[in-house]
């Protein structure tokens, strides 16, 4: 495991039900909102024996302070024969910062298995330095800060750990638009992760809160990195329906069905690279221009 993982991940049990986790970059400005929730996955994790978790709704109440722990306390609301439920409270300063309630489920069989179609875009293979950044107009056009965030090849130092990205539509980057707001980005974890289906929720649930809400931005031929813009995350919704591996590349499918008064709406859909519908996002955001 990377460590820059296992310093995310690894919780410390202070109390029955209550755990205490680091942050691993003291230097940001605030937490990563997907800190915060694959730490509490983490933590609900460890109080449910075998179940996996299938969903979770999150709301981001503060601002996360990076330089001191953040305490999160877990409440065992249900164990039925099939769920289990759990809330989780993470803490700073004696201060709510993030609530989230998980929904876990014992495993069984069903007559009833469909899912959406994968969108038919090149794979990460093709998306290289070459094929894509070849023209040096293009490269000219893209500002530094957006080269290391959508780069081909350019793992991207996110608070940790590394998350590697290669977008399909990089022209939207230098201000072209998606008219439908659609967007595609190929993601992974850099390095190998044990084969622990909780521990690859967890890394998944991470990594699902980086870029959604540029799918907004898409439509307009803007980015959340041009400096005209004030972004923040709300909430946050994700629902795990198979099996995957998020060292592997995965397919984020991101669309922006609404915004209006000051917030945006965007799903996103992620896609192992067969095609199989392997999580659900939803996330609303607060989406300004700066004054």
């Amino acid at each position: 495991m990377s460590k820059a993982l296992r310093a995310i991940l690894e919780l410390e049990e202070i109390e029955v039900n209550l755990f205490r986790g680091k942050n691993p970059n003291p230097s940001l400005q605030w937490v990563f909102g997907g800190q915060l929730i694959a730490q509490s996955l983490m933590a609900a994790s460890r109080t449910v024996g075998l179940r996996m978790a299938h969903s979770l709704h999150a709301y981001f109440i503060r601002p996360g302070d990076p330089k001191v722990p953040i305490i999160y306390k877990t409440e065992d609301l249900r164990d039925g024969k099939s769920y289990s439920i759990r809330r989780v409270t993470a803490i700073q300063h004696g201060m709510p910062i993030f609530s989230v309630m998980f929904s876990f489920h014992a495993e069984e069989q069903s007559a009833f298995d469909h899912q959406a179609i994968m969108a038919n875009v090149p794979p990460p293979e093709e998306l290289t330095d070459e094929k894509t950044l070849s023209k040096r107009s293009m490269l000219a056009g893209l500002s530094k800060r957006t080269r290391r965030r959508y780069g081909p090849n350019r793992p991207i130092q996110m608070p940790s750990p590394q998350i590697e990205l290669r977008a399909a539509e990089i022209g939207r980057n230098v201000g072209q638009k998606t008219g439908d707001g659609r967007v595609h980005l190929w993601i992974r974890i850099t390095e190998d992760l044990p084969d622990d289906p909780a521990l690859q929720m967890c890394a998944l649930a991470y990594a699902s809160d980086w870029s959604l809400l540029d799918a907004i931005m898409a439509r307009y031929g803007r980015t959340l990195l041009d400096g005209r813009m004030l972004a923040a995350s709300l909430d946050h919704a994700m629902w795990f329906h198979r099996p995957f591996r998020v060292d592997d590349w995965l397919l984020y499918a991101q669309e922006s069905p609404s915004a209006q008064g000051g917030r945006g709406l965007a799903r996103g859909m992620i896609f192992t690279r067969d095609g199989t519908l392997v999580a659900s996002v939803a996330q609303e955001g607060l989406v300004r221009e700066r004054r």
